[in-house]
């Protein structure tokens, strides 16, 4: 079978894309940065591909109720200019800059990188760092996924197999919160290891901490310990240095196997200091 056994639907609505989600077997194309390889692939083939590039209302970046609500078909280079502000506008202008090359980031999606769900890709890991809310569209109606529910191993998910992924919703972060992102990679593959942080202080103290390790298992993880170790305290090298000890033996399927433990634990260490120091300094400038 080659990629001109796969059959092709170009579908118009999202009605029409539920059709094909019907029939199984079936696989949805946005910017194809991910899935088009894997059509080549022997044995990873879907039966057909659905086209949503020309599905009207999946194309929408707005701001509401504190949420900004990222459509289905927008693209990664949205988040590269100043037109999200805040906190979260930051992270997102962070996290971008490592996704890919240039022209992945002209084609490829944040949702279809969410839908796809690669252990180490950046958009999941910023998704469960921030407690976004990812929206499906099936048979029945819509319903809303935490991030943190949603990614359940390596490329799965619990998006069912008749739903379209259509919509992830960011909330806004609060203002005095600072953004770092550390990772181990080489040039145009996906890090090793990278751990993302979120931290607001507030009368000098951080009073939020997020935090998340990237490639450390199945899917992105919360260091809930390290973010434990960091609440209350005034943001000092003491809490930095406590806060990377705990990420470095947090619990992960990864961090648990004895082959990869000694160098995972001690990259983790780092990254999170480095992730942690940079999101301190953004924090300083926001007070």
């Amino acid at each position: 079978m080659g990629p001109a056994d796969v059959e092709y639907i170009a579908a118009k609505t999202v009605d029409e894309v539920l059709v094909a989600l019907a029939d199984g077997g079936t696989s949805v194309l946005a910017g194809g940065q991910s899935l088009v390889p894997e059509v080549t692939r022997p044995g990873a083939r879907p039966c057909r591909l659905v086209d949503i590039n020309r599905v009207e209302g999946l194309d929408t970046l707005t701001e509401t109720d504190g949420h900004l609500r990222v459509g289905a078909l927008i693209r990664h280079r949205a988040f590269e200019n100043d037109e999200v502000g805040g906190p979260l506008g930051e992270l997102l202008r962070v996290v971008v800059r490592h996704i890919g090359h240039p022209p992945i980031r002209a084609r490829g999606t944040m949702v279809g990188s969410l839908a796809f769900a690669h252990p180490a890709a950046e958009w999941p890991s910023m998704a469960v760092t921030i407690g976004a809310r990812l929206v499906l569209h099936g048979p029945e109606g819509r319903r809303t996924v935490p991030a943190g529910s949603f990614f359940t191993a390596p490329f799965t998910t619990a998006r069912r197999p008749e739903e379209l992924l259509v919509e992830a919703q960011l909330p806004a972060l609060p203002e005095g919160t600072g953004i770092g992102y550390a990772e181990d990679r080489r040039a145009g593959i996906y890090p090793q290891a990278a751990v993302m942080a979120a931290i607001t202080v507030t009368g000098g103290v951080v009073s939020a901490a997020r935090l998340c390790l990237v490639n450390s298992g199945p899917f992105p993880v919360r260091a809930t310990a390290a973010e434990n170790t960091l609440l209350g305290t005034t943001y000092s090298d003491t809490a930095v240095a406590a806060a990377a000890q705990a990420a470095a033996h947090q619990d992960t399927e990864r961090l648990d196997d004895d082959a990869h433990q000694p160098r995972q634990r001690r990259a983790f260490h780092i990254l999170t200091r480095r992730a942690l120091r940079q999101a301190r300094e953004g924090a300083g400038r926001c007070g």
